[in-house]
């Protein structure tokens, strides 16, 4: 069975203008324009056939559906990072030592 899931970079601009409240910080945390982040949203909001934010002069409320999908993907991302950093965590430990060759043999 295949997950339907709309695009990663949808839901990671939702995810920063959600917890900033702001498209514009969003923007600026995820290194493209507030453009680009709203157009992502709305993308994500088309998908969904649901508002996710009232869009106000210069902030954003999340709706009851965005609060619910800003808890999911909260939660999702945390997954993803700390099964990431457990990958990459080396299997075990190594040290390298340097010493001249007559302290080695003895």
């Amino acid at each position: 069975m295949t997950l339907r899931l709309p695009s990663l970079s949808a839901l990671r601009a939702f995810e920063a203008a959600a917890r900033l409240r702001s498209f514009k910080q969003a923007a600026e945390e995820l290194s493209v324009t507030a453009t680009a982040i709203s157009h992502r949203i709305r993308v994500l909001e088309a998908y969904i056939e649901r508002p996710l934010f009232v869009r106000k002069v210069r902030a954003v409320e999340l709706t009851p559906c965005g609060q619910t999908l800003l808890s999911a993907t909260s939660s999702g991302f945390q997954i993803i990072a700390e099964a990431i950093e457990q990958v990459r965590r080396p299997a075990r430990a190594s040290v390298t030592l340097s010493v001249t060759p007559a302290f080695a043999t003895k």
